[in-house]
């Protein structure tokens, strides 16, 4: 498949400006429209979490701090938004039937999740911050939309700049419905990469044996790619992959996110977590 609309979600924090950044990248060299939302938080829905016995007064008072954040985050989004478009050289659309990179910025009223959510599904990629432990609850949320409510694959951001990426790019493949879907997602990217190498895990859960099948895949797609086995127990998977990441200079890992139960991960960890908590680079991700 191609990737023609991409959407980026920004709340004006230094992790969505990257997001935005990398977005921005990817749509130029790929010529593809780039829908850049930003929700701004109701102030009603600060209500709810107002404690008892507090005076009409002070839930005004509240409400209109909610109101100013919200209106000073949208402006740091915008402010965010129209540098890139100056930077990127980027040509202001709504409508399709344009050529080349265009973006279009999109904002709402509402919760973060629930818009990342609607827009993600008419998109054929969705570009998100990783999180991390000063995120916002509704970054988490947000992230957790586009992989598990869009049915799209999710290109996960760091917080630090990592340069350019998408030239020497690792997939973890471990047969799975989700991997299968982040590398067809992915074949826009790995077509123009000038090294792909797949990663496969030889473990008591999964075969080494399965890089093979792959590698014939891309070849039907004109990629050649080089194949590696990673050893040891499941559990040390996540570890060895990021170290791995570095010894081939990779600037972009492909793989399925929650392969397994999402619920065992959460409680006893798993590749998708560890990657989600430690990764430097993009991470193109599918469910």
């Amino acid at each position: 498949m191609s990737i023609r609309t991409i959407l980026i979600s920004v709340d004006g924090t230094d992790a969505s400006q990257q997001a935005l950044n990398m977005g921005f990248a990817l749509g130029r060299a790929i010529a593809s429209h780039v829908d850049v939302l930003h929700v701004r938080a109701d102030p009603k829905d600060t209500v709810p979490l107002l404690g008892e016995g507090m005076s009409v007064a002070m839930i005004e008072d509240m409400m209109d701090v909610a109101e100013h954040e919200s209106t000073d985050r949208a402006s740091k989004a915008r402010g965010v938004f129209d540098q890139a478009v100056s930077d990127f050289g980027a040509t202001l659309s709504h409508q399709p039937g344009g050529e080349g990179f265009s973006v279009n910025w999109i904002e709402e009223t509402g919760r973060e999740d629930d818009a990342v959510a609607m827009h993600g599904r008419l998109a054929d990629l969705i570009v998100a911050p990783r999180p991390t432990e000063t995120s916002d609850v509704s970054a988490n949320l947000a992230l957790n939309a586009a992989l598990f409510e869009t049915g799209r694959s999710v290109l996960v951001v760091p917080p630090a700049d990592s340069g350019e990426f998408g030239k020497n790019v690792v997939i973890s493949w471990n047969g799975s419905a989700q991997s299968a879907r982040a590398v067809a997602s992915a074949l826009p990217i790995l077509k123009q990469a000038e090294s792909v190498t797949v990663f496969t895990v030889d473990s008591e859960r999964t075969s080494g044996e399965r890089a093979p099948e792959l590698a014939t895949y891309l070849g039907w797609h004109g990629i050649s790619c080089d194949t590696h086995t990673l050893t040891g127990p499941a559990s040390s998977v996540g570890p060895k992959l990021m170290e791995e990441l570095e010894g081939v200079n990779a600037d972009l890992l492909v793989m399925g996110a929650y392969t397994h139960s999402r619920m065992r991960q959460l409680i006893l960890g798993g590749v998708t977590r560890h990657v989600l908590e430690t990764a430097m680079i993009p991470v193109f991700m599918a469910h």
